[in-house]
């Protein structure tokens, strides 16, 4: 008659199976353990050979050491509490680990500025503001519009071609809120925009807006005037780019002709 054998379970059971970052962070314990013990031993060592008396201590108690560790099944005990605290700690580590990680996967991305942000010209450096008009230009149809300025640029900026075929000259100053084009920046612009720029449509865009002369030596001249409002429209959308407020080449607008 075949007699069943009871197998004895350990309280560890579900841990048969092989985890490596587990068993990784196991070890690396253990070697801080060792390490640990190891300091212990020399510093005892070192402290022992200061003081005499403590080290006939630790000579006395050696023999209770070695009894303990001869009773193999209080050292086994011992090992297994050790290795159990160990997994413990591991498991714990490894627990708070994964937790930070899910926390970091739920906070949510920091929300995206609107695209339709309006710019602030007036905190633009003078070329980034030229860039910034040509970009206009482009976008309502002057695709061929380009950043000209520099020395002897004889007052324009930014050239373009109308969708109808119309030569753009822009003269960019980009002023601070305090300051605003005058009549004697409108004067030079006016030289060179039709006699050597062959313009078709005249513009002088200024973040600080212009002053009184300006504007009637402007409108003497066909020269269309952007101040901060009238850029603003433009740029959001809420008005026509100024080639079409402009008069056809050959057909001077009404407003500007005077007798």
């Amino acid at each position: 008659m075949a007699i069943p054998i009871r197998r004895r379970r350990g309280d560890r059971q579900g841990r048969a199976s092989f985890d490596l970052r587990r068993t990784s962070f196991g070890f690396a314990l253990l070697a801080l353990l060792v390490a640990g013990g190891g300091l212990a031993l020399r510093a005892v060592w070192e402290s022992a050979a200061r003081h005499p008396a403590f080290a006939v201590i630790v000579v006395l108690s050696l023999p209770a050491l070695a009894v303990l560790l001869l009773r193999r099944r209080r050292a086994r005990r011992v090992a297994a509490a050790v290795t159990e605290a160990a997994y413990d700690i591991v498991d714990e580590g490894l627990a708070e680990l994964d937790a930070a990680e899910a926390a970091r996967a739920e906070v949510p991305p920091a929300a995206p500025e609107p695209a339709d942000r309006p710019v602030d010209y007036a905190r633009l450096d003078p070329y980034a503001f030229e860039e910034a008009v040509a970009g206009l230009c482009r976008r309502d149809g002057c695709a061929d519009a380009e950043v000209v300025g520099g020395a002897g640029d004889l007052g324009a900026d930014v050239l373009g071609t109308t969708p109808d075929g119309r030569r753009v000259v822009i003269q960019c100053k980009r002023y601070g809120p305090t300051s605003r084009a005058g009549s004697q920046d409108l004067q030079r612009f006016g030289g060179t925009c039709y006699a050597v720029h062959a313009a078709d449509v005249a513009l002088v865009v200024s973040t600080g807006g212009f002053t009184e002369p300006a504007l009637d030596y402007a409108e003497q001249c066909a020269i269309l005037c952007y101040g901060p409002e009238e850029l603003a429209a433009w740029s959001e959308g809420g008005a026509p780019p100024p080639w079409e407020a402009a008069a056809p080449a050959g057909q001077p607008d009404a407003e500007v002709s005077g007798p």
